[in-house]
């Protein structure tokens, strides 16, 4: 094992290439993946196969020769409101929707990846002996916060996050696996930080979906992230109007949480609330039209503004066709619920608005709506028919 200054210089390093936190642990299984096997026999994965994925119960799977692994901690958190102190039907009439914070800016598996190539690149400017090493940002078979709480970079809540207490949970972990045997940030004898979660249950009581079956236990098909970014057909009824304006992931059980209040802002541009030109119609996605619609039946909003992923106009959102998704979501985390994914979960957010009837903002949707029951995608059309169900 290599002395205690490599370890403190590899911190170091990863501080001044812009990680808030960096942390090593030797490699190794712990207890927290048997816990793991127990919640996939439970069926809590849905149909995110993927982490069935054998490897995912040894890092010597992922990374053959694996002795370390380098843990790195960058801070997303931003100063806008929270999901919880805002209101989705604003004065204006407009209904907005909710994207998760973390996917505002850009998409943070590129943002991570750059930052721990370049660290990666450092290790072997660094250590003269042959050694490998390979980057994962959020990318393979791993977990991450399991190695983070061993490196000392936080404890696992009873919200499973990550929870560190001086940055919340608002935070992204990337790795560097390794073969260099580099020793540990935690000595020996040295535990990981004590769970501060304490007696509160603000995450699990604030869930509007159950999605929490005991503390520290996530039934991930009840998830407002599973339902609407992984979930690839038709949302359950029980869920649609517990998910209210969520359009992509939520926020809410980081929101209520207290260690989250104190959480300092990020630096860093990237995480930024992206913004785009206005929208200049209103109009549905030419697939979801039918041939008999006249070309720019529906009027366009009064007085457009700048549309941003913080709280988005839901009408922008359910208006846009496929090709303007993948132009706008081009290096954005939102690519990952898909085109299709995102207009179900639009429909869904407009059913769930409350919308005035009598306003021209109603007539637009409605009509918008309307248009897009007739789409050649069944999952499209039922969302659609659902919210016009419940704005009519």
């Amino acid at each position: 094992m290599r002395a205690r200054p490599d370890t403190v210089w590899v911190e170091t390093r990863a501080k001044e290439l812009g990680f808030d936190l960096c942390g090593v642990v030797s490699a190794g299984k712990f207890h927290e993946l048997e816990r793991t096997e127990e919640w996939l026999a439970r069926g809590f994965a849905g149909e995110m196969k993927y982490l069935s994925d054998p490897r995912r119960r040894d890092a010597e799977g992922a990374f053959p020769g694996i002795r370390s692994v380098i843990v790195c901690v960058l801070n997303y958190n931003t100063d806008l409101s929270r999901s919880i102190d805002v209101t989705h039907l604003p004065d204006d009439g407009e209904p907005r929707g909710w994207i998760s914070r973390y996917a505002w800016g850009d998409d943070y598996h590129e943002v991570l990846q750059e930052k721990l190539t370049e660290l990666a690149a450092a290790l072997r400017d660094h250590f003269i002996e042959p050694f490998q090493a390979r980057v994962y940002a959020d990318t393979g078979p791993l977990q991450e916060r399991i190695f983070a709480k061993y490196a000392g970079l936080g404890w696992l809540a009873k919200n499973t996050l990550l929870l560190n207490q001086h940055l919340g949970s608002w935070i992204f972990l990337g790795l560097i696996l390794t073969t260099l045997d580099l020793a540990p940030t935690l000595e020996d004898g040295v535990l990981p930080p004590p769970d501060l979660c304490g007696s509160c249950r603000r995450c699990i009581d604030a869930c509007p979906t159950q999605a929490f079956v005991e503390p520290y236990v996530m039934d991930a098909r009840r998830c407002i992230s599973y339902l609407t970014i992984e979930l690839r057909g038709v949302i359950p009824g029980e869920f649609r109007e517990p998910i209210g304006s969520h359009v992509f992931g939520c926020d809410i059980c980081q929101d209520v949480c207290p260690w989250n209040c104190r959480a300092p802002a990020t630096s860093l541009q990237e995480f930024r609330s992206r913004t785009f030109p206005a929208a200049r119609e209103s109009m549905p996605p030419k697939e979801c039209q039918q041939e008999t619609a006249e070309p720019g039946q529906l009027e366009p909003p009064s007085d457009p503004k700048e549309e941003s992923l913080f709280m988005p106009r839901l009408e922008w959102l359910a208006a846009m066709d496929e090709m303007e998704f993948r132009r706008l979501f081009r290096g954005s985390a939102i690519k990952r619920t898909k085109w299709r994914g995102m207009l179900r979960n639009a429909c869904i957010a407009l059913g769930n608005s409350e919308l005035h009837p009598g306003t021209s903002t109603h007539q637009r949707i409605t009509e918008l709506l309307r248009r897009l029951s007739s789409s050649a995608d069944a999952v499209i059309a039922e969302s659609a028919l659902w919210a016009l169900s419940r704005i009519q």
